[in-house]
């Protein structure tokens, strides 16, 4: 007996030593994987990548940009039962466990036995508590030492973090597939809807997806997505967060997936869209634009920018089909077996919505027969219909070929060419032929109080190229300079009613450069006409004696200061605007005399906020007096202090608008009559017709429009300014200005209006023909005889002329010159 005793105690010493030599051991192992481990109270700084969200003026969504597509919701914004169905799929003990399941680690350790040897996966038994350590702090690779370090983690993190917490960690960072990251991406990107609209069905396949997105894609793999997500569902309802009949129901549904487009989301912005995500790039970097979910507030009118593209699309339409000739098909392909399939692979312009690619199928005299490129489904599947329509030859007599109209329609298309083409607007079910023009443009809407950019479309057509032409193409505005120039005259003596000679002019350019002899659009001179006339006609050759005798240096102040140029040479060719600027540029110079005379900067964001919704930047720098008041107590009411500076008299931005009327009532742009509104602008056409511009504005809103070649070169005689350009300004302001009532421009206090003689600039009757009323600062008057700047004696003083001499001129020969 005391010999069992004696052996059965040896037995106990030597297993109480050797559990304590594995005790020890273990406790070693554990402290040598708790060195490394990382630390989990970063947690605490969680900030995920965050995709950004550009919207326009009014709220709607303009682009997302992001590396990871994810929207971070806190756990009080996610729907219970969305809750609930992570919960019952992923870790139905969540709330009671203390971050591992014993049971799930138990099951899970027998299995691994099972299938030891075997190659297969070790099933998991991991919590959501597990799945935040591994997700956020550990490495995805399958070993025991990662499951007993995450284990480990789990339970310092449940110590730490409330279960809610923890939740909101695991749903906001979960890999749903198509890109998604966390469950208000995912319902975004799945169904096109935030969490709080998704339906149990939809909620369950969400449940489905972490398990693995590729192996439950709603197209690939449908029947094993719709089988995951019953599964869900079912769990659901073991759980008791959805009745048995709400379950059968939900089982019943179809998986219906709309995949949302992750492209630009509104129509006609995507020049402007993609110089906000430029500029916001450029502000904070690449890395905060893709990770930092910023929320950016454009200055984008949705309508507006809607009407500036068709305006200037129309324009260079028009321009094309006058002016250009057919240049062929986009591409030739065979049709048969099935023109459809072979047509599906032709890439066509995906923001023309209303062009359809077509395949000519066959061709005669009077129409040819066409087949519309077919769609594609929601799964990216080509659809099995096949539209076809008819090419009338009365519609596209404006395809010439050799410079000759067609007489048929087999001499412009033949079988399997591939064409653009679009439905008859008054023929349902035919179809008329579309072209993408070589001549391309731009066209700039601005606040002319504000500089906030309502539109802008940079070419006609961002898919068949991205070079925006608003703000990237720097061109000569040609004439449309002249207002500036106009402008540093009236601000410095000479009154809308000064005289200068239009006569032929010589100037010596300097060694080996020959003797420059500016010339009027027209080859004529027109003798001794005033500042209003010369800005009407826009009269090349006095608007270079004007600058000869102002100076260019005192030119060049005005064209930086109002940001046209940056550094312009002082040369007198550049009073006829030689240099090259933008058409933003030009447009914000204009809106500046429009506001009369107050420095803009033009702005295509209003603000950006951070992800906390902290604003963190905002274009508008005025003071507000008073607002900074927790509530009123009989005070004044707040007031916008405006500091920025004066560039212009307020008086001079009145007598340029006024002259500028007169080009629209009277001079190069009189189509622009037709918008029936006050109208200031002006017209500007460079050197053999290379650049075209109209440059206008109404009270309210200013417009830049620019017509060329992207390579430079001559668009034809005629193609001014007032022909190509005007028209396109004046049916976008006609559109965008339909609904508001006519304003008059604004006169400034102490402005005088007299009534003259538009054409010599002297006084005159009110009523009598030619009289017009002309704006005068205080102590400034029409003469009663003038001096005739560019006509001096011998001394270089400007001769005084008598109305009658003045009026030989203009009625004779022009023997002065």
């Amino acid at each position: 007996m005391k010999f069992l005793v004696k052996f059965f105690g040896y037995l106990f010493g030597i297993g109480a030593a050797l559990g304590l030599v594995l005790a020890a051991g273990v406790w070693i192992y554990l402290q040598r994987l708790n060195e490394g481990l990382p630390d989990y109270t970063a947690l605490k700084n969680y900030e995920p990548p965050v995709m950004t969200r550009v919207h326009a003026s009014d709220g709607s969504l303009m682009a997302e940009y992001a590396r990871q597509r994810r929207m971070f919701l806190p756990i009080q914004a996610i729907p219970d039962r969305l809750k609930q169905a992570f919960i019952a799929t992923e870790d139905k003990n969540f709330y009671s466990h203390i971050g591992v399941d014993p049971e799930g680690i138990a099951r899970a350790a027998i299995r691994y036995v099972q299938n030891f040897g075997s190659g297969r996966r070790p099933e998991g038994a991991s919590t959501i508590t597990q799945q935040v350590a591994k997700n956020f702090l550990l490495t995805n690779d399958v070993s025991i030492e990662r499951k007993i370090r995450e284990a480990i983690l789990s339970l310092r993190i449940e110590q730490a973090y409330t279960k809610d917490e923890i939740l909101e960690l695991y749903l906001n960072e979960i890999y749903f597939g198509l890109g998604a990251y966390g469950v208000a991406a995912a319902s975004l990107l799945y169904f096109d809807k935030s969490v709080h609209e998704l339906t149990l069905e939809e909620i369950a396949y969400l449940g489905a997806l972490p398990k693995g997105p590729s192996n439950y894609h709603p197209f690939r793999k449908t029947a094993a997505a719709i089988e995951r997500r019953n599964y869900v569902i079912e769990r659901m309802v073991a759980n008791g967060f959805v009745t048995p009949e709400e379950g059968d129901e939900a089982k019943a549904k179809p998986l219906t997936v709309t995949p949302r487009d992750t492209g630009i989301q509104l129509d006609a912005a995507e020049y402007f869209t993609e110089e906000v995500r430029r500029e916001v790039a450029q502000i904070f970097g690449e890395q905060r634009l893709y990770e930092g979910g910023l929320s950016v507030r454009s200055t984008l009118d949705p309508k507006l920018q809607v009407m500036a593209r068709k305006a200037l699309q129309d324009g260079l339409l028009e321009f094309d089909r006058k002016r250009g000739s057919w240049r062929g098909a986009v591409e030739t392909i065979a049709t048969a077996p099935d023109w459809g399939l072979e047509l599906a692979k032709v890439e066509a312009l995906n923001d023309l919505p209303e062009w359809r690619l077509a395949v000519v199928l066959d061709s005669g005299p009077a129409f040819a027969t066409v087949g519309i490129q077919p769609g594609r489904l929601v799964s990216g599947k080509l659809s099995d219909e096949r539209v076809t329509g008819k090419v009338f030859l009365e519609t596209m007599k404006w395809a010439r070929v050799d410079g000759r109209e067609p007489g048929a329609v087999s001499d412009v298309l033949k079988p399997g060419d591939v064409v653009y083409v679009q439905e008859s607007p008054v023929a349902p079910g035919s179809y008329e032929l579309r072209q993408i023009p070589k001549v391309s443009g731009a066209i700039v809407a601005m606040d002319p109080y504000t500089g906030r950019v309502l539109a802008m479309v940079g070419g006609f057509s961002f898919a068949q190229s991205e070079f925006n032409r608003a703000t990237q193409a720097y061109r000569q505005p040609g004439s449309s300079f002249k207002p500036f120039l106009y402008a540093a005259a009236l601000d410095n003596g000479y009154t809308p009613s000064s005289v200068v000679m239009d006569a032929p002019l010589e100037i010596s350019q300097g060694p080996g450069l020959g003797t420059w002899r500016p010339q009027n659009y027209g080859g004529k001179f027109y003798g001794p006409s005033t500042l209003r006339t010369g800005i009407e006609l826009s009269r090349n050759v006095m608007t270079v004696r004007l600058a000869q005798d102002m100076g260019m240096p005192l030119v060049a102040e005005y064209a930086k200061r109002f940001g046209i140029y940056d550094n312009m040479l002082p040369v007198l060719s550049m009073s006829l605007g030689a240099g090259e600027t933008t058409v933003m540029r030009m447009t914000a110079a204009y809106a500046t005399i429009a506001n009369g005379g107050r420095r803009i900067r033009p702005t295509l964001i209003d603000r950006i906020q951070d992800r906390y919704g902290r604003t963190i930047y905002k274009h508008d720098s005025r003071i507000c007096d008073g607002c900074t008041q927790g509530e009123w107590a009989g005070q004044e009411e707040p007031t916008l202090i405006d500091d920025r500076e004066q560039v212009l008299d307020p008086m001079t931005a009145y007598q340029i608008t006024s002259m500028m009327e007169g080009v629209v009532q009277r001079g190069t742009a009189t189509s622009v009559r037709a918008v029936e509104r006050p109208v200031a602008g002006k017209t500007g056409t460079t050197n053999d017709e290379k650049d075209a511009w109209f440059m206008g504005y109404t009270p309210d809103l200013a417009v830049g429009v620019f017509v060329g070649f992207d390579t430079p070169k001559p668009m034809g005689r005629g193609a001014t300014g007032g022909q190509v350009a005007a028209p396109i300004f004046t049916e976008f302001v006609k559109t965008a200005l339909n609904e508001k009532p006519p304003v008059e421009f604004r006169v400034p206090r102490g402005l005088q209006l007299i009534p003259i003689n538009r054409r010599t600039g002297l006084r005159a009757a009110a009523g009598t023909p030619g009289t017009i009323l002309e704006a005068f600062k205080p102590g400034m008057a029409p003469p009663d005889s003038y001096s005739v700047i560019g006509f001096q004696d011998e001394m270089g003083i400007p001769r005084a002329v008598s109305p009658e001499a003045g009026q030989a001129v203009l009625s004779g020969t022009g023997g002065l010159y």
